[in-house]
This record gives C-alpha cells, structure tokens and sequence, in this order.
C-alpha cells in the first residue's frame, strides 16, 4: 500500500487546461485552424476555388455600414449629453450667483429665487428625457451588432471548413488508389460541414436584410424623441427667461421711482435717448398756455393747443398713457391741472380719435421728444 501511495504521489494529475477543455479537444482547435490557414493559401494561390455569394457580401457590407454609422450616432448623441451636462452646469452657477447677489429687500427677490430653482429642475428634466428617449434606444440598437459580427465571422469560418472539406473529398475520389473507407469517412465529414455553414448561413441570410431595414425606424424615432423633447425644454426655460426679464425691467423701474422722486423719470431718461437720435427737442407749451391763448395758425378744435407728429413709436405701460405709432398725428391739449404736469411729458389726443369721434375724452400722456410740431 504504502508503494502504491508513492507511486501515485509521484505521477502529477492531468491539468485542466480550462473550463471545458481538453488537451485533445485543444489539439482538434488547432488543426481546424491549421487546415483553414492551409485552405485559404490554397485559394488565394488560385490552387483551390472559393465558394463565393455575392448577394451575401452586399448584405455583410451593409451590415458594417450601419454598424459604423449606429457608433457613430451613438457617440456624437453622448457628446451632445455631455453638452447638456455643461450648460446645465453653467447655467446653475450663474442663477445661483444671481440669487446671492439680489438684495432681499429688491423688488422680485421671492420671484428670483424660484426662478432659479425652476431652472435648475428644467434642465435636470430635460438631460434624463433625452437619457430615457434617445441614450436608451440607441444603446439597445447597437447592442445587438456584436453577437451578430461574431456569426458573421463565425460564417466566414465555416464556409472555409466547407470548402476544405469538399477538396479534400474531390482530392480522395481522384486518386489512383482508392480508399474506400477514407472516401466514406470525407464523405460524412464533408455532409457535417455543409449542415452547419448552410444553418448559419440562413439565419443570416434572413436577420441581416431585416437588421439593416431597422435604422430608418430608429433614425426617424430617436430624432424626432430628440426635437420633442427639445422643443419643450426650450418653451420652458423661455418663459422663464420672459419672466426673468420682466422681473429685471420692474427692478430697473424701481430704482428710477427710489432716485428720481417722479414716477415718470425713468420714461423721461428714454424720451432722452430718443430725442437725441431724432435730434430735434421741440419745448413744452407753458403751463398757463391756455391763458396766453398759445395755438398753431389755422383752425383747431376747441381746447386744442397744436398739433404734433410721432418720430418714433411708443408703447403705453401705464393706463394714463397714449399709444403712438410713428407718424401718427396727435392734438396737444393741456392739463386740468398743471402742476400733474411732468417735465419732458404732454397731453393729447389721437387726431385720428378726434375726426372719428369729435371728442378729445381719449386723453393720454406721451414724451415729448417722441414727437415734433406738424
């Protein structure tokens, strides 16, 4: 016993040369690709002829047009999230360092603040919306092309062991001495080798022309999930940035009402500006022009001091104001009271509301550097 215990210390167990493999089914790989190797020379040597499907080529290069083209897609959709990422980023510290910067007792601080948070949210919203809609459904399409290059190639492999088979049978058959026994037995190695590529071969033959359909759907279904979602983030983010606006305009106001001490101070630093691209300054009428009976030549409605026409266009903000288009004609009236008067602003009525109507109730207040003398 105690020999035989040596004897089998001293034999070494067979390694295991991998899950599922031999020394002999290592061996039988090997000479697969030997022979394959020895094929290939053969044919590209014009010694052996090639099974050859061209209609299968073209489907191959399809195949690997689309999968170039699907990697690409893939890899300039995840540059544009990265992009996202960023604006999302920026746009995140220039809010936040609006809302550090707006003073509480500002007017819109309360407005500001849920601005910002509300920006924040779009722009979360909007990078997982194109996550879900397009990073997904282009992540899962091309997921499916490296199972099939492998059969592809896999294909290519068989179709090589087809062949050899089928030479070395033809090579059997045309020798002088005939072995029927290997004949027989390159026969059922020739009929293995064909049952095999032809198994493989039409599988392919029917997924490829299917797979390479299947782009235009998913163009067509990650573009337009891509404008969809886009389109919205936009129309969202835009009305934020319309309220932002608003919010800054009203600020603006504010100050100039704090400075000013005249509620129209900040129209009458715009009428300014006007005047001085129009570069004519007409002066206001004075304000006991009623008495001194001021009035252009010509006959003009009761209580009217003169006429003026609009250089520029001006936009009412405030209910006690006249909407003026350029060119208009206005009829200057005065004041009830002249001391409501503020300077650079007068008080008139549409011409247009005066021969419709033959009333001068349409009353409004406008800048007077908007305008010149008819």
């Amino acid at each position: 016993m105690a020999e035989m215990g040596k004897e089998t210390a001293g034999k070494e167990p067979a390694k295991d040369m991998g899950k599922g493999v031999t020394a002999g089914k290592l061996a039988i790989n090997m000479q697969k690709r030997l022979t394959r190797a020895q094929e290939k020379v053969m044919q590209k040597l014009g010694k052996a002829d090639e099974t050859k499907d061209t209609a299968f080529e073209e489907t191959v290069g399809n195949f690997n047009k689309q999968m170039a083209e699907g990697a690409r897609l893939q890899r300039d959709l995840r540059g544009y999230m990265t992009a996202v990422k960023g604006m999302h980023e920026a746009s995140k510290r220039l809010q936040d360092c609006l809302a550090e910067m707006y003073e509480p007792d500002w007017f819109g601080k309360e407005e500001v603040d849920s601005m910002a948070e509300d920006t924040d949210m779009l722009w979360i919203d909007f990078h997982q919306k194109l996550v879900d809609s397009a990073i997904i459904n282009i992540d899962n399409y091309m997921a499916q092309f490296p199972d099939i290059k492998n059969r592809i190639s896999k294909r290519d492999r068989k179709l090589v062991d087809y062949d050899s088979a089928r030479h070395h049978m033809a090579s059997l058959q045309k020798g002088k001495k005939k072995d029927e026994v290997k004949i027989n037995k390159a026969e059922e190695e020739l009929g293995r080798a064909q049952k095999v590529f032809e198994e493989i071969n039409a599988e392919l033959q029917e997924e490829l022309p299917t797979l390479w359909e299947s782009r235009v759907g998913l163009y067509v279904t990650t573009f337009q999930s891509l404008a969809g979602v886009t389109e919205k983030f936009h129309n969202e983010i835009g009305k934020l940035s319309h309220n932002l606006n608003d919010v800054m305009g009203k600020l603006e106001d504010q100050r100039h009402i704090k400075h000013g001490g005249s509620k129209t101070s900040a129209k009458s630093e715009d009428a300014a500006n006007h005047s001085a691209e129009s570069g004519s300054v007409p002066k206001s009428p004075p304000k006991n022009a009623v008495a001194n009976g001021s009035s252009d030549s010509g006959e003009l409605p009761a209580g009217v001091l003169y006429k003026v026409k609009a250089l520029h266009d001006y936009a009412a903000t405030d209910a006690d104001e006249l909407e003026m288009k350029s060119g208009d004609v206005v009829l200057v009236v005065a004041f009830d009271n002249p001391d409501e008067q503020d300077d650079g602003w007068l008080l008139g009525v549409q011409e247009s509301h005066w021969l419709a109507n033959k009333n001068l109730s349409a009353r409004g207040v406008f800048p007077e550097n908007f305008t010149q003398r008819c």
